[in-house]
C-alpha cells in the first residue's frame, strides 16, 4: 500500500462532501437568521460552508494529513467526517449522515475507476480543490488555507513517479473495493448496475501520451520497425487535445471531480442487497482489528489539529435532511441494517476524570490486539492526544 493515499482519499472525499452539502442546505432553504452571519443576501450555505472548510484546511490538521502514513480503516476515516459535518451549527442525525458517507464514497470511487491515467487522480482532487475556493471566495482568509494546501499538494505529488501514482490508485480501490451502493444519478445515467456495480466504458478519450488502439508495430531485435498491422478496436476512441493543468491555476481538462449536483437532482442510495456484501461489512465490524490502537492514535492525531467552535448565545444549531421528508429520514434510520451502520461517539466532558471515563468505556468496548514493540500502553497516547479536543 502507498504511504502517500490518505490526503488524496481525504481532500476527495472532503470535496464531495462539501458538493452535497451545499446542494442540500439550498434545497432545504434554511432560515435567514440561521444562514447568515450579518451579511445580508448572503448565500444559505455561505456560513456553514465557511466554517467545515475552515475547519476542514486548518493549518494543523492538513500537517498531520499529509505525514506519510498507511491508510486506515473505513471506520476510523468516518469519524473524521462526522466531526467535519458538524463543524458548524448544522446538525445531521444518524440516518442522513450515513447516506452523506455513502455519496461520498460511491462518487469517489466512480471518479477512481474512470480516471485515464493513474496520475490523473490529481487532478480530480484539484478539481475539488477549485470547486472549493468558489464556495469561500469571499472569505480571504479562509481562500489562503486552501491555496496553501494546493501549494502542499503539488510539491508533495507533482515529483512521483508514474509507478507511485499506480500504487496510489491500487491502493484506493483496495479501500474502495467491498462497497457497492446504488445511488440513483448513477443508475438513471445507467452508469452503475442494480447490484452497485459501475458499468465502465469502452469508448472515449484515451490517456494522454497515448495512442488510439487499432495499429500494431512489429520490431526486430535492433529495434528498428519491420511491419505494422492494423485491426479494428471495440471502442469508439479519441485522443484529448492537452495535457490537463497541474499547477495552482490552470485548466484541468478532465471533467472528473467536478461538482455533479450542480443541477438539482434527487440523489438516493440505496443498499445492493448482496448477502456476500452485508456479510462482509459485518465481520469488518466484529472481528477483532490487530490495528484498533495505531487506528485510534491516529484519529486522535487528526480530531487533535481539528478546532470546533460550538454554536454561541445557546444557539442549538439547525438540522439538516439529506432526504425529501422526515419520514423517509425515520425509515431509513429504522430500516437500515445494524451492521451497516456507524457509531459516533460524542464526548461531552467537562471533567477531566468523566472524560477519561469515557474514553476508558470506549478503548474497553475495542478487541485490541497486543501493542506492536515500542508503542505505549492501552490508552495513554489516545488520553494524551485527546486532552485538545
Amino acid at each position: 500500500m502507498s504511504a502517500r493515499t490518505l490526503p488524496l482519499l481525504f481532500l476527495n472525499l472532503g470535496g464531495e462532501m462539501l458538493y452535497i452539502l451545499d446542494q442540500r442546505l439550498r434545497a432545504q432553504s434554511i432560515p435567514g437568521e440561521k444562514a447568515r452571519k450579518g451579511e445580508r443576501g448572503a448565500a444559505p450555505s455561505a456560513p456553514v460552508m465557511n466554517d467545515i472548510i475552515s475547519t476542514m484546511f486548518n493549518r494543523k490538521f492538513m500537517e498531520e494529513l499529509f505525514k506519510p502514513q498507511d491508510l486506515y480503516s473505513k471506520k476510523a476515516l468516518r469519524t473524521v467526517y462526522d466531526r467535519l459535518a458538524h463543524a458548524s451549527i448544522m446538525r445531521l442525525n444518524q440516518a442522513s449522515m450515513d447516506k452523506l458517507y455513502d455519496l461520498m464514497t460511491m462518487a469517489f470511487k466512480y471518479q477512481v475507476l474512470l480516471c485515464p491515467r493513474p496520475r490523473d487522480i490529481l487532478l480530480v482532487t484539484f478539481n475539488h480543490l477549485d470547486a472549493i475556493k468558489d464556495f469561500i471566495s469571499d472569505s480571504p482568509g479562509i481562500l489562503n488555507q486552501v491555496d496553501e494546501t494546493f501549494r502542499r499538494l503539488i510539491e508533495t505529488y507533482n515529483p512521483l513517479s508514474d509507478g507511485e501514482f499506480q500504487l496510489i490508485r491500487q491502493t484506493l480501490l483496495i479501500f474502495f473495493q467491498d462497497m457497492h451502493i446504488r445511488v440513483s444519478i448513477f443508475l438513471k445515467d445507467k452508469v452503475q448496475n442494480s447490484n452497485g456495480r459501475f458499468v465502465l466504458p469502452i469508448s472515449g478519450p484515451v490517456p494522454w501520451g497515448t495512442e488510439v488502439p487499432g495499429l500494431i508495430r512489429i520490431f526486430n531485435h535492433k529495434g528498428v520497425e519491420v511491419k505494422r498491422a492494423e485491426f479494428t478496436s471495440a471502442g469508439n476512441y479519441v485522443t484529448p487535445q492537452r495535457e490537463g493543468s497541474f499547477e495552482l491555476y490552470g485548466d484541468r481538462v478532465l471533467k472528473l471531480g467536478t461538482n455533479m449536483y450542480s443541477v438539482t437532482r434527487p440523489v438516493e442510495t440505496h443498499m445492493s442487497g448482496s448477502s456476500k456484501n452485508l456479510a462482509s461489512q459485518a465481520k469488518e465490524n466484529i472481528a477483532p482489528n490487530p490495528l484498533a490502537k495505531e487506528e485510534l492514535n491516529f484519529l486522535a492525531r487528526l480530531l487533535g489539529g481539528l478546532d470546533i467552535q460550538k454554536p454561541a448565545g445557546g444557539d442549538s444549531g439547525f438540522r439538516l435532511n439529506l432526504f425529501t421528508t422526515d419520514e423517509e429520514e425515520e425509515h431509513a434510520a429504522q430500516t437500515r441494517p445494524e451492521e451497516l451502520s456507524y457509531k459516533v461517539i460524542n464526548i461531552e466532558a467537562t471533567q477531566e476524570p468523566a472524560r477519561r471515563a469515557e474514553l476508558s468505556r470506549i478503548l474497553g468496548e475495542l478487541d485490541v490486539a497486543e501493542p506492536r514493540p515500542g508503542s505505549a500502553e492501552k490508552g495513554e497516547d489516545l488520553l494524551a492526544l485527546m486532552d485538545g479536543l
